[in-house]
């Protein structure tokens, strides 16, 4: 950890000054906006590793934020709701986030979770990754190892963070299926617990960003009552 910054938002700034203060405890550097629009401003920082977003604030709201910030950088983003049912969370998913914590929340569960995410995202940025192997290739699609970059007929796929770890799990293992729940195991590094939706969410956006036809996938397939693959075809 070398002081990396995160932005966090939240139009309470009782709320913001809080967390502030416990990532700065941690050894990060906290910046912090109070609405979306403030949040879409500050992300253009590419020193900014990491968002904390909160969904209910006042000119834009968070999750309309996230998808705005989706289309630029693909970061890891925490979304803050005081809703916790399980709708909202799909919902906060399918918009961008790769995570969700409901409030009132453990300031020792955020840090957890901020730690997890900061972890991933270094690992899929450095260039010390495990895979020091050659391009992989199914049809259309060619996934690099080491940039952790898909291609989709030679232009680059924009996938968020949790998708790549995902897509890089699927392709580096052509035709093996894996159960929902060792894909939440293994990209998310927690416990799997009544993950199957959480899974299933990402798998869709990864399917509508790869698949000329995601209602009739040739690639990210689903074996029913086992888990997903990728498919191996012929290389176009």
């Amino acid at each position: 950890m070398n002081g990396e910054k995160i932005l966090v938002v939240d139009d309470d700034r009782e709320i913001t000054r809080a967390i502030a203060l416990l990532l700065q405890k941690e050894g990060y550097t906290p910046v912090c906006a109070y609405d979306g629009m403030q949040a879409l401003e500050q992300v253009t920082d590419p020193e900014i590793h990491l968002l904390i977003i909160d969904v209910m604030m006042p000119k834009l709201d968070g999750l309309s934020a996230v998808m705005k910030i989706r289309e630029k950088r693909n970061l890891p983003i925490i979304v803050l709701s005081a809703k916790s049912e399980d709708s909202d969370k799909i919902l906060g998913l399918s918009m961008g986030a790769d995570d969700y914590v409901t409030k009132p929340f453990n300031p020792m569960e955020l840090l957890a979770r901020v730690r997890s995410q900061m972890r991933r995202y270094n690992t899929l940025g450095g260039a010390h990754d495990e895979a020091q192997r050659g391009i992989l290739r199914t049809g259309r699609l060619s996934f690099d190892p080491q940039t952790h970059t898909l291609s989709a007929d030679g232009e680059p796929v924009r996938l968020t963070a949790t998708e790549t770890k995902i897509v890089a799990l699927l392709m580096e293992n052509m035709g093996r299926i894996f159960p929902a729940e060792e894909i939440y195991r293994r990209v998310w590094n927690e416990e799997a617990y009544a993950v199957e939706n959480t899974v299933m969410v990402h798998i869709r956006r990864i399917r509508e960003k790869i698949e000329l036809n995601p209602k009739e996938p040739e690639y990210l397939k689903v074996v029913w009552g086992l888990g997903y693959k990728m498919e191996k075809l012929p290389s176009h």
